[in-house]
């Protein structure tokens, strides 16, 4: 990995899963120019369900969301790319989905707030955290895609 791209995760939540979108979505990601260094299915416990939102500890809902988690299998992906957290950020678009720009993920595919169809990590520290939450070192592959050269501009690759 070049030091200046970066890597974050997505985690394709339930509802995406059960309304046949998870093709939709990952081609959007892959279509962009975002390289996916990591991918799986995992059916997601109690424990790291409360680990990955602890930050929603104390608010009301926080039980329900853990609930929404684990009612399917999430699809969890690492990608990387040149300001990969914030290019991600965008195209997942506002938590809030029916007020999300037409265009976004959550703006084409949500209406919810919970059932928002996507998590995308909010920072470069917090995707650390995250891909290391999710994946196993020997989980994550360097390898070099055929497109890079086209995606970004030399002086972006150095």
């Amino acid at each position: 990995m070049s030091n200046i791209f970066e890597r974050t995760l997505v985690i394709l939540k339930p509802d995406a899963l059960q309304r046949n979108l998870l093709g939709d979505i990952i081609a959007r990601f892959e279509k962009k120019g975002l390289k996916i260094v990591a991918m799986k299915m995992m059916a997601l416990d109690d424990v790291i369900l409360t680990e990955h939102y602890i930050h929603h500890k104390d608010k009301p809902f926080f039980t329900k969301l853990k609930d929404f988690m684990k009612q399917s299998p999430c699809v969890v992906l690492c990608l990387e790319g040149l300001e990969s957290v914030k290019v991600v950020r965008d195209l997942c678009g506002p938590t809030l989905g029916r007020v999300a720009p037409p265009g976004t993920i959550r703006g084409d595919f949500s209406m919810s707030i919970q059932a928002n169809i996507i998590h995308s990590s909010d920072s470069l520290e917090t995707a650390k955290q995250e891909v290391k939450r999710f994946f196993k070192s020997d989980e994550l592959y360097e390898y070099k895609k055929m497109d890079t050269d086209i995606v970004y501009i030399e002086e972006e690759r150095k």
